[in-house]
C-alpha cells in the first residue's frame, strides 16, 4: 500500500445562510437512529423516495440559526449496494435519488466498540469528497470496556473533525452541533484523507484492502487498557445462543411479548371502542334518520374506527421490537434460529428478511436480494408471506379477543401460538420444497453479534410512533376508500319489509315483541343487508367457505382483504353494524346471530378464521413484487395457489375438528 495522498476535503461553496442538507449515514446499528432522534426529536416525518419502498426520515434542524435538512439514510456496510437500503443510500449520496445532487454534508457514525468493521464503510463515504464530520458513538461503552481511543489520531488520518459522544445519554452532543455548525459555515478544517491511502482515492479498491487499511488505523488509534473486553455478555450468550435454552429464551421472549401486548393494550382498546361507539351514537343522535346518517355511522365511525382500535397493541408490539433490537438480542435470535433454518433448506441469509416480513411482505421481499443463490432466493420468498405481518395483528387481535375476552393470559398465549405456529409451518414448507422443487444446498450463515446495550426508550418509542402513524394513515386511506365502498354495496338496493322472506318476516316479527321497536329495526337492516348487493355477492360465494363456518358477511370480508389482509376487520363492522352498537365492534361480532338465532363468531368459527389467516396470501401488491422481483407471473401463481390451497384445507380441518371435540366434550 502507498502512504497517504493529500486529498483535501472541500468545503461548502454556498451562502452561510442558505438552507443545505446533510446525509446521516452508518453502519446498522451504530447508534445512527438514535441520534438522529436526539438531534430532531418528534419533528421528523418518514418517507421514501420515488421508485423504492426504503423508508428514511428527514427533519429540519437549526445550526446558527440556519435551518437546514437532516436525512437520516438507511444503514450501509459498504456503497456497493449489496441490498435494497444499500442502494438507497448510495445513490442518495451520488445524486442518483431525489431532486439534488447528492447532500451538501454527511454526518457520518462510527460505533466506537467495533471501529474496524465502521471504518472500512468510512473510507468508501470519504473517498466522496463531501464535506464530512465523524461522530464516533457509543464513546461510554467503549471506555467501560476498557478502549482509549486516540481521536486526535483518527482526525488526522481521515482528514476531517472527530466528535465523540454518546447519543443514548446525551454525551458531548453539544460540541457535536458546534462542529456541525462550523462545518456548514465553512470553517471545518480540511487535512489530508488517510482513506486515500487505499487506493489513492479512486474507491474501486477491493474489501480485504479496505478492511486492513480500517485494521492498521484501528490497532494505531485505540488502546485496550483492560487487555481484553468483559465476559459478561459472552456468559449471557452461552445461554441465550444455546442449542435448546436458546430456543426456549427465544420461545418465552416472544409469549411475554405478546402477553404484554393483550395486558397493556387492554385499557386503551376498551376506552377507544367505546369512544368510537359514543362518537357513532351522538352523531347518530344528531343527524336525521337515513342514508347520511348511515354513511357516517356504519361506513365511516364504523369501518375506519373499528380498525383503529387495534392501534395500541401495533404500538406495543413495535416498541418491544425496536428494544430487542437496540439491545443486540434479535441478532442472537437470528443465530439460534439459523441452526434450525439450514436444516431445513434456508440460507442463513434469509432470516433477515424473515425477521422484516413480521412487519411487511413487500420490503421483505426485496430485502431478500442479500441472499445470492438464485435457488436459496427463491425458497426464501415463497414463504415470506407466511410470517406473521403486521396487517394480520388487527385480525389475529380480534380473533382471539372473540375466544377469550377479558383473558390477556390466554390471549397473549394463543397470538404468541398463532405466531409460532406460522414460522413452523414455514419451515416445514421450505423443507418439503428443498425435497421436492427446490433442490440443493443451502449456505450457512455468517453473522456479527453486536454488544449487549441498555436499549433506548426514545428510539423506541419514535420507532413506534412512526409505524402507528404508518397505520393510521393506511386507515385514512385504503381502509376509509374500502369502508366507503362497501357500505355503499350493503345498503343498497333497501327490501321492503314486505318483500323479504317468510323466515325474515318471523324474526322482524319476533324482535318487535320481545324488543320493541329499536331490536325490529336492528333486525329489519341486518336483513336488508344481506339482500343489498354485497349481501347477494356473499351469498353467491358463501357455500365455497360454508365448510369453515363463515357466513356470507365473513366470506365477504375474506374476498375483500385480498386488497389488504387488514380490510377484513373493516368489512365486518361495517356488514355487522358495529357503528350502531353500544359496545363497538367486539361487542357487535360477539352478539351477532345468523337468521336462525345462532351465534355466528363461535369457537370453531373463529379458530377456522384465525387458521385461515395465519395461511393465506391475502395481499395482492405483495404478489405484484414478487412478480416484479422474479421478473415472471409463474411463481407468484403458485405461491397463491398452495397458500389458498393450504389456509382453506387446514382452516376446514380445524373448524370440523374443533365442532366433534366441542359436541362430545
Amino acid at each position: 500500500m502507498t502512504e497517504a495522498t493529500s486529498l483535501l476535503l472541500p468545503v461548502i461553496e454556498s451562502s452561510v445562510n442558505e438552507p443545505m442538507t446533510i446525509a446521516l449515514v452508518g453502519n446498522p446499528n451504530a447508534g445512527k437512529t438514535t441520534l438522529f432522534n436526539v438531534m430532531t426529536g418528534l419533528r421528523s416525518k418518514t418517507a421514501n423516495y420515488p421508485g423504492t419502498t426504503i423508508d428514511h426520515r428527514q427533519s429540519t434542524i437549526v445550526l446558527d440559526g440556519t435551518p437546514h435538512q437532516l436525512i437520516d439514510l438507511p444503514g450501509a456496510y459498504s456503497l456497493e449496494g449489496l441490498s435494497p437500503e444499500e442502494e438507497v443510500t448510495r445513490d442518495v449520496l451520488l445524486g442518483k435519488l431525489g431532486a439534488k445532487e447528492g447532500p451538501d454534508a454527511i454526518l457520518l457514525v462510527l460505533d466506537a466498540t467495533h471501529l474496524t468493521r465502521n471504518l472500512v464503510f468510512a473510507s468508501q463515504v470519504l473517498e466522496l469528497g463531501k464535506p464530512t464530520l465523524v461522530a464516533l458513538n457509543m464513546i461510554d461503552e467503549a471506555e467501560r470496556d476498557g478502549l482509549q481511543i486516540d481521536i486526535e489520531q483518527l482526525q488526522a488520518e481521515l482528514g476531517c473533525d472527530v466528535v465523540s459522544i454518546s447519543a443514548r445519554y446525551g454525551r458531548n452532543l453539544d460540541a457535536l452541533t458546534q462542529r456541525l455548525g462550523a462545518l456548514m459555515r465553512r470553517e471545518s478544517k480540511a487535512a489530508p484523507c488517510a482513506s486515500a491511502a487505499v487506493c489513492g482515492g479512486c474507491g474501486g479498491c477491493q474489501y480485504a484492502s479496505r478492511y486492513r487499511w480500517a485494521s492498521d488505523l484501528t490497532h494505531r488509534s485505540v488502546q485496550d487498557s483492560f487487555g481484553e473486553r468483559t465476559r459478561v455478555g459472552e456468559s449471557i450468550d452461552r445461554f441465550v445462543t444455546h442449542r435448546w435454552f436458546g430456543l426456549g429464551c427465544f420461545a418465552l421472549l416472544m409469549a411475554f411479548t405478546f402477553i404484554l401486548i393483550f395486558w397493556l393494550a387492554a385499557f386503551p382498546m376498551e376506552f377507544l371502542d367505546s369512544m368510537f361507539a359514543l362518537s357513532a351514537q351522538w352523531v347518530g343522535a344528531w343527524l336525521p334518520e337515513g342514508n347520511l346518517q348511515s354513511l357516517i355511522t356504519e361506513g365511516l365511525i364504523g369501518g375506519v374506527g373499528g380498525m383503529l382500535v387495534f392501534l395500541p397493541q401495533i404500538f406495543i408490539l413495535f416498541f418491544m421490537i425496536t428494544l430487542l433490537e437496540d439491545s443486540g438480542y434479535l441478532a442472537r435470535a437470528a443465530f439460534v434460529m439459523d441452526r434450525l433454518m439450514y436444516r431445513v433448506g434456508l440460507p442463513g441469509k434469509a432470516f433477515v428478511p424473515l425477521l422484516a416480513a413480521h412487519a411487511c411482505a413487500i420490503p421483505a421481499v426485496m430485502t431478500s436480494r442479500v441472499i445470492d443463490d438464485r435457488r436459496d432466493r427463491l425458497s426464501t420468498i415463497l414463504i415470506i408471506p407466511l410470517m406473521t405481518c403486521s396487517a394480520r395483528l388487527p385480525v389475529f387481535a380480534m380473533v382471539v379477543a372473540l375466544i377469550f375476552p377479558g383473558n390477556a393470559l390466554m390471549a397473549g398465549l394463543t397470538f404468541a401460538g398463532a405466531y409460532a405456529f406460522a414460522i413452523i409451518a414455514a419451515l416445514l414448507i421450505s423443507f418439503v420444497f428443498r425435497r421436492t422443487i427446490l433442490p440443493g444446498k443451502t449456505k450457512a450463515l455468517v453473522i456479527e453479534l453486536p454488544p449487549y446495550r441498555v436499549p433506548s426508550l426514545r428510539n423506541a418509542l419514535t420507532t413506534s410512533i412512526d409505524q402507528s402513524w404508518l397505520f393510521i394513515y393506511k386507515a385514512g386511506t385504503t381502509i376509509l376508500v374500502f369502508s366507503l365502498i362497501l357500505w355503499f354495496l350493503a345498503t343498497f338496493p333497501k327490501t321492503e319489509p314486505g318483500a323479504l322472506p317468510p323466515v325474515w318476516q318471523d324474526r322482524l316479527a319476533q324482535a318487535e315483541q320481545t324488543g320493541g321497536t329499536e331490536a325490529y329495526q336492528i333486525a329489519l337492516a341486518q336483513a336488508q343487508s344481506e339482500y343489498s348487493i354485497a349481501g347477494r355477492m356473499g351469498k353467491f360465494i358463501q357455500p365455497i367457505f360454508a365448510p369453515l363456518g363463515f357466513d356470507w358477511r365473513l366470506s365477504v370480508g375474506v374476498i375483500n382483504s385480498f386488497a389488504a389482509r387488514e380490510v377484513i376487520v373493516s368489512t365486518l363492522a361495517v356488514l355487522y353494524g358495529a357503528g350502531d352498537e353500544e359496545s363497538g365492534l367486539l361487542g357487535s361480532l360477539q352478539q351477532a346471530t345468523n337468521v336462525h338465532g345462532e351465534r355466528i363468531f363461535t369457537v370453531p368459527t373463529c379458530l377456522s378464521l384465525l387458521i385461515f389467516y395465519i395461511f393465506a396470501m391475502q395481499c395482492f401488491p405483495t404478489l405484484v413484487v414478487i412478480r416484479k422481483e422474479l421478473k415472471t407471473w409463474s411463481w407468484p401463481a403458485f405461491q397463491f395457489g398452495y397458500m389458498t390451497l393450504l389456509a382453506y384445507v387446514s382452516a376446514w380441518v380445524t373448524f370440523q375438528v374443533s365442532s366433534y371435540l366441542i359436541e362430545r366434550y
